[in-house]
């Protein structure tokens, strides 16, 4: 069983900063990708950015330059750092991981952490 634990989100003013993190514990041998989304209400989930389990990162247009995912990986920690944070920025931030058994990949859901950018 895989555990993970999100922290880090809260309310912040338009244009500041915030830094999530997502810890993951339990039955983990191998992590590959590590990832964050986030799902406003009335919208879809909406994936954010990833990386692997070498380094290589990924981010979605809306974030580009304003978001960075890093992850620890002798503590199975994810992070997001987010700044220049906007209004739309809204939203229900999950983290996501996969995690590598044989030859099988299983993900597994943070909580979710809210995130509030007021205007």
């Amino acid at each position: 069983q895989v555990h993970l634990v999100e922290s880090g989100g809260g309310l912040v003013q338009a244009g500041g900063s915030l830094r999530l993190s997502c810890a993951a514990s339990g039955s983990i041998f191998s992590i590959n990708h590590m990832g964050w989304y986030r799902q406003a209400p009335g919208k879809q989930r909406e994936s954010l950015a990833y990386i692997t389990s070498g380094g290589t990162t990924n981010y979605a247009d809306s974030v580009k330059g304003r978001f960075t995912i890093s992850r620890d990986n002798a503590k199975n920690t994810v992070y997001l750092q987010m700044n220049s944070l906007k209004p739309e920025d809204t939203a229900v931030y999950y983290c996501q991981i996969v995690v590598i058994v044989g030859v099988n990949g299983y993900d597994y859901w943070g909580q979710g952490t809210q995130v509030t950018v007021s205007s």
